[in-house]
């Protein structure tokens, strides 16, 4: 996960190797050859996804020195990332961060065993019926009929029963370590919040939308409070999109792995095209492209 990157531009290795006397001492082996299984921890996953989405940004400046952007955004963990590419924290403050918070998410995995559904054709309406049926907390609603739910592992079937039985077309469990998003995340927020406090930060460059408003924060105050909201409130994910349209944006780029986050504007925001890479072969035609 990022070696190519690392080889082809001297900026994006220095920002791979942020990690070191911050991160786990094996977590540079780990990036570049895994195993899957610890790469997805959520120690290693979080500080791997902020780091490899900022290495796509600086070889894409590099490429693309006359590229300016008009707003950034990130799902969950990549609203961090955004802030550091909005100028908002420093990126060894922002990793200082998400490595907090990964550490933090972790321990209140373990504390309490929590999973998450996925509901497809589902509204915001729906979802919260069906999670209050079951006991559960809608954690993220990121648009194109896509809902998903959190909620302790014990309950997971009832979960399901009550989409079933609210008519949703299909409930998927999420391959993840915990109910994120959710009031089971509390000890991590608590956490959070002294490292997010102690923290040096100001007003980005550019608009950077908040998943918990589903709009940019209008101060400092809100960036703090909202990064914090979001590690236990819902993501916003479709209204971050609707935000980013209605401000004229005519373009948008996902630099991270996979295309998750295109295939979700293509639904919310059809008219709004977005190219996606995560290699330095894709960024390639992404700056083809443009």
């Amino acid at each position: 996960m990022g070696t190519d990157l690392a080889e082809a531009s001297p900026s994006a290795r220095k920002i791979l190797e942020l990690g070191s006397g911050i991160l786990p001492p094996d977590f540079s082996s780990i990036l570049r050859s895994g195993p899957e299984e610890t790469l997805t921890r959520t120690t290693y996953c979080q500080p791997a996804l902020y780091l490899h989405g900022l290495a796509l940004l600086a070889v894409l400046k590099e490429k693309k020195p006359d590229l300016t952007f008009a707003a950034t955004a990130g799902l969950s963990l990549g609203e961090f990332t955004a802030h550091a590419a909005g100028g908002t924290f420093s990126l060894g403050d922002g990793l200082r961060l998400v490595a907090r918070r990964g550490v933090l998410m972790d321990e209140a995995c373990t504390q309490r065993q929590g999973a998450m559904i996925a509901l497809l054709g589902a509204d915001e309406t729906l979802a919260a019926k069906v999670a209050a049926a079951a006991g559960w907390e809608v954690a993220n609603l990121n648009g194109g009929g896509q809902v998903v739910l959190s909620g302790p592992a014990e309950k997971l079937e009832a979960a399901q029963a009550a989409a079933k039985e609210a008519g949703v077309k299909r409930a998927i469990p999420l391959k993840v370590a915990g109910a994120y998003h959710s009031s089971l995340m509390l000890p991590a927020k608590e956490g959070l919040a002294e490292a997010i406090a102690k923290t040096s930060l100001k007003m980005p460059a550019v608009p950077v939308l908040s998943n918990f408003l589903g709009r940019p924060a209008s101060s400092e105050a809100e960036i703090r409070s909202s990064l914090l909201d979001q590690v236990t409130g819902t993501v916003r994910w479709e209204a971050c999109l609707k935000d980013l349209s209605g401000r004229g944006v005519t373009k948008l780029i996902e630099l991270g792995p996979g295309a998750v986050l295109a295939g979700l504007a293509k639904k919310i925001v059809p008219d709004l095209p977005c190219a996606s890479a995560g290699t330095l072969a894709e960024l390639e035609k992404v700056i083809h492209e443009l």
